[in-house]
């Protein structure tokens, strides 16, 4: 990225820049996301052991407007993280979107976990099982994205009007009491699915090299989208 005289930014893609600067862009972004899903573990194990992921279980088991204060205080956090981490010419900002990222998915899975780790039974191997799993499908979706030459754009709209669907859904079943069974959590699996593969070959296609954060901030919120569902799947069949 580039300040003309104007300044006004100026941005390259980075598949129009050499062999090397591509790969590094590559690195970069999944160093950054690996180091998310760090962040989210162990802020996660910070809620569990001092007892915030048991207090959230407490206030939504049987509340939906609890549900829906946390699901309303996550996606206002998305939006200002979106915001932050789009910032290209404020690093510092970018790094705090991503981890303020973690710690908001860590939010939104602490009273989740908690019904794993000490409700259900066998609820430890059931996350160690899904989350084994999300990461086998995320690496096969980021090899297919890398290698396909076909155009995945077509795979925006259905994402952006799933993901609508899905949330005109979910607040559906928090208010009327509805069940969301198997087959919610097998489509949200698909819809996160592609989502990854879209949002791949757009980072690898249109980013800038400066917009690695961002490019991992991308694709962690979709890869916890999908091990929240391949959780809730197997959670299912284990009860």
């Amino acid at each position: 990225m580039n300040i003309d005289p104007h300044g006004t930014t100026i941005t390259q893609p980075v598949i129009s820049l050499g062999e090397e600067a591509r790969a590094d862009f590559v690195v970069r972004v999944y160093q950054h996301l690996l180091a998310a899903v760090v962040a989210f573990v162990a802020i996660e194990a910070l809620f569990i052991n001092i007892g915030l992921a048991r207090g959230i279980y407490n206030f939504v088991s049987g509340n939906g407007m609890g549900w829906l204060l946390i699901l309303g205080a996550f996606m206002v956090g998305q939006w200002f993280v979106a915001q932050a981490a789009s910032d290209l010419l404020n690093p510092v900002r970018q790094y705090q979107a991503l981890f303020a990222m973690a710690a908001l998915e860590a939010l939104i899975f602490a009273p989740f976990l908690h019904y794993m780790f000490n409700i259900q039974d066998n609820g430890t191997t059931t996350v160690a099982a899904a989350a084994l799993v999300t990461a086998a499908g995320f690496a096969g979706l980021s090899i297919v994205a890398f290698i396909t030459r076909k155009d995945l754009s077509f795979l925006r709209p259905m994402v952006m009007y799933g993901f609508v669907g899905a949330l005109v859904l979910i607040v559906a079943a928090v208010l009327f009491g509805l069940s969301l069974g198997i087959w919610f959590s097998v489509g949200m699996i698909v819809l996160a699915g592609m989502a990854i593969l879209y949002q791949t070959q757009t980072i690898i296609r249109n980013y800038p090299a400066d917009a690695h954060v961002a490019g991992a901030l991308a694709l962690f919120s979709s890869l916890m989208t999908m091990f929240w569902y391949v959780l809730r799947l197997f959670s299912q069949f284990s009860r």
